[in-house]
C-alpha cells in the first residue's frame, strides 16, 4: 500500500464531528514530515474517494486551504454541520474536537 492508499484508509477512520492535523494524518500513514503531501493527496482525491477532507486542519486549529476548490468558508460549513465549533476566525478546539487515531501502524 503507497503513501496516498495509508492517508486515505487514515481520513476515512475520522468519525464525524472530529477533526485532526496534517501531522497527524501523515504521522498515522508512516511518513511523520509528509504533512504537506497528505494536503496534495486530499486536494487531488477527496472527490474521487469522496473523502471527509473538512476533517484535516493544521497543527494550530487553524483551517489553513487555501483552495479555491474548497474554500474555508465551505471547509467551516461542513464542519459546523458536523457539530464542530468554529470561531469567526477559521479556529477549531483541538483539545475538545481533536482526533488522534490510532497511534499504532495501520492494519
Amino acid at each position: 500500500m503507497n503513501f496516498k492508499d495509508r492517508v486515505i484508509k487514515v481520513v476515512r477512520q475520522i468519525p464525524p464531528g472530529r477533526v485532526t492535523t496534517y501531522g497527524t494524518v501523515a504521522i498515522l500513514a508512516g511518513m511523520p514530515r509528509g504533512s504537506r503531501l497528505v494536503g496534495g493527496v486530499l486536494h487531488f482525491n477527496s472527490e474521487k474517494y469522496n473523502l471527509p477532507w473538512q476533517r484535516i486542519i493544521n497543527r494550530h486549529g487553524f483551517i489553513s486551504t487555501t483552495c479555491l476548490e474548497h474554500p474555508k468558508q465551505a471547509q467551516k460549513a461542513l464542519l459546523e454541520n458536523e457539530g464542530v465549533e468554529v470561531s469567526e476566525d477559521f479556529i477549531v478546539d483541538l483539545k475538545k474536537y481533536g482526533w488522534r487515531g490510532r497511534e499504532n501502524k495501520l492494519t
